[in-house]
């Protein structure tokens, strides 16, 4: 594997971010500029990374403070483009953003998904790296898709 860098994303990087969203097929690009939005105004608590291989972006990780919480985190979104996905990159930005949140005192790392056959994947990724799965809310997304969430101790 070449070298890789995770570093905090630029306006620059959004068309890159979108094709990597894109090339996961699970959910919208478009909702990359609304979450940019705030991380970008400065707006605090909304923490972007990106992992940069070979010059060019290749994963995304998205977290937001859990409202009426103290030091509980959700992460909204992590994509790694398939052509790099098995090569450890998502476990390594996970990390990255675990340490992160670790050395600023927050305590929890909440992640939800789908609890669609599709979503296996997904679900299989968060157990390998140590979360465990808190709860599942049935028919959440929409009838017949549950949301489940997923919970690590920071």
């Amino acid at each position: 594997m070449a070298e890789y860098k995770i570093r905090p994303i630029t306006r620059e990087d959004m068309p890159a971010l979108k094709a990597v969203i894109d090339g996961t097929g699970l959910f919208p690009s478009e909702m990359l500029d609304g979450m940019a939005t705030g991380f970008f105004s400065g707006e605090a608590g909304n923490d972007f990374w990106l992992t940069v291989e070979d010059g060019a972006p290749v994963a995304v990780a998205y977290y937001v403070p859990e409202r009426m919480t103290q030091g509980t985190w959700n992460l909204l979104l992590i994509a790694v483009h398939p052509e790099w996905q098995g090569r450890g990159l998502g476990a390594a930005l996970m990390a990255h953003v675990e340490r992160h949140l670790a050395a600023r005192g927050e305590r929890v790392l909440l992640v939800e998904t789908s609890g669609l056959p599709s979503f296996e994947g997904t679900r299989e990724f968060y157990r390998r790296i140590g979360y465990e799965q808190e709860a599942r809310i049935r028919d959440f997304y929409q009838a017949g898709e549950d949301k489940i969430v997923f919970r690590k101790a920071l």
